[in-house]
């Protein structure tokens, strides 16, 4: 009787495993198949266009572009030579670009106005300059282009700016402060905004260092409230039609704003690990929140944690904070400082441990180890209806945070050459990987050593079909020949 008991729950697992790899066969589809782009989340209509308005592309900080990129053929270099670390780079509906930089001397956040068609190299200069008020290493680093081309910031004085650009009756290109909101009374001296988002209704949500997440309202009033001792931001934030998407160093956050006040829809904890992995900038999850996925193009959120010895990617349901899914990914041991891309049922995980960050923000606490290989590698994970699983996995060892572009169907990033055991004399080379299977499809390279790092900073894809790509002294412009 206990025989046959046993043989009939083996019988019953069986015909489960049946069914579930029946229905496996049915929606996940094999490594290297094509992804699903999916539609794209309605557009922010307080953002400028898709694409190019914020550092991670859109206010759902998903790294896709719907323009297309320089491609796999011949690519010809041109550079700005700005003396500046140039983290974000943005374009508006006037094709201008505008790029907020840190300059080398003083480490001060400076705005630059630049025009794409004007000639770069050897002597590319900016049409206009502003410098900003200095602020921690991460505060006035994330910043956003609105509807009318204007340049979104907080400077380290603590005050909301907005930058027009216009020329003067001379000729000559002008930045100035069209609109300024005081943030002293929300952010405490000393603290500095690290993320900046508009939602849907028009209010600028924002998220502090020292764990303060807040709102300026329509009429130019601040809302905020603090997270739970000991949490930091330390990585931009994000916004769908649903919520504002903030991630601390301990948890993921689901804000909205109603009734003229902020809301907590939920928040969920993650596995920060036991320390900061080098190659990362705080203890703690490294990701922008993203949104994506296949029907609103937000129905899910994503972020990479902090678990160790592997990190592993957290995918939850944007309406309810429900867990879709946790996967281990990239190497062990392993971790990432990028915000994943995502765009349909895919996202897209680029390794960064052991890279070697030149200064980490005061306060983040020793890595453990103090330092290691950057051995790299990047992942495809797909959404499916029981939960996610890893399509492809590669070593390609980017050096940036990577783009999609739904245009012409790749992903562009800049790779670190040379050994796993970087040094300064490394090279970079541009790099175009196929998405459908993680195959590198083509590399074109770039100047070489440390005054030329990239240092995992976010690619721009122009209108005009050209590569930017920000580094430790300027910017680079890849543009097909």
């Amino acid at each position: 009787m206990f025989a046959r008991r046993i043989s009939g729950r083996a019988r019953s697992a069986a015909t489960v495993l049946v069914v579930l790899g029946a229905l496996l066969a049915c929606v996940a589809p094999p490594a290297g198949s094509a992804p699903h782009w999916g539609p794209p989340a309605p557009p922010n209509p307080y953002l400028g266009p898709a694409g190019t308005s914020t550092m991670h592309g859109d206010a759902g900080s998903t790294d896709v572009t719907p323009l297309p990129g320089p491609g796999t053929g011949r690519h010809s270099l041109s550079a700005y030579p700005l003396v500046s670390a140039c983290p974000t780079l943005l374009q508006g509906s006037d094709r201008l670009v505008v790029a907020l930089c840190t300059a080398v001397a003083g480490q001060v956040p400076t705005v630059h106005l630049i025009d794409p068609a004007a000639p770069a190299a050897p002597f590319g200069r900016s049409l206009a300059r502003f410098e900003l008020a200095k602020g921690s290493l991460l505060g006035g680093v994330y910043a956003y282009l609105d509807n009318d081309n204007r340049l979104v910031v907080v400077d380290g004085n603590r005050q909301l700016l907005r930058f027009g650009h216009s020329r003067d009756a001379g000729g000559a290109w002008r930045l100035t402060v069209d609109s300024r909101v005081d943030l002293s009374g929300s952010v405490p001296p000393g603290d500095n905004v690290t993320g900046l988002t508009p939602d849907w209704n028009g209010n600028v949500w924002f998220a502090t260092g020292g764990g303060v997440v807040g709102a300026v309202d329509r009429a130019g009033i601040a809302h905020a409230r603090a997270l739970p001792a000991g949490e930091e931001v330390q990585n931009s934030i994000s916004s769908s039609p649903a919520g504002t998407a903030v991630a601390s160093t301990h948890a993921l956050y689901q804000w909205s704003f109603r009734d003229g006040d902020l809301h907590l829809d939920w928040r969920r904890d993650y596995d920060r690990g036991g320390s900061r992995n080098p190659g990362q900038l705080s203890w703690g999850t490294g990701s922008t929140p993203t949104y994506f996925g296949p029907s609103t193009g937000s129905d899910f959120v994503a972020i990479v944690d902090n678990a160790q010895p592997r990190a592993q990617l957290r995918v939850f349901h944007t309406e309810s904070g429900d867990e879709v899914c946790t996967l281990p990914v990239l190497a062990d041991p392993g971790g990432s400082e990028n915000s994943p891309v995502g765009v349909g049922n895919s996202v897209y995980v680029a390794g960064t441990y052991g890279y070697p960050y030149p200064v980490v923000p005061d306060g983040v606490g020793p890595a453990e180890p103090a330092s290691a290989p950057f051995t790299g590698g990047m992942a495809r994970i797909d959404i499916d209806p029981i939960g996610c699983h890893e399509v492809w996995s590669n070593d390609v060892r980017s050096a940036a945070v990577p783009r999609l572009s739904t245009g012409d169907g790749h992903l562009y990033t800049v790779i670190r050459d040379g050994p796993a055991v970087t040094t300064p004399l490394d090279g970079f080379s541009f790099a175009v990987i196929d998405p459908a299977d993680g195959s590198l499809e083509h590399t074109s390279p770039l100047p070489g050593t440390a005054v030329n790092d990239t240092l995992q900073m976010s690619g721009l894809v122009t209108d005009t079909g050209d590569f930017w790509q920000g580094t430790v002294t300027g910017i680079l412009r890849i543009r097909a020949e």
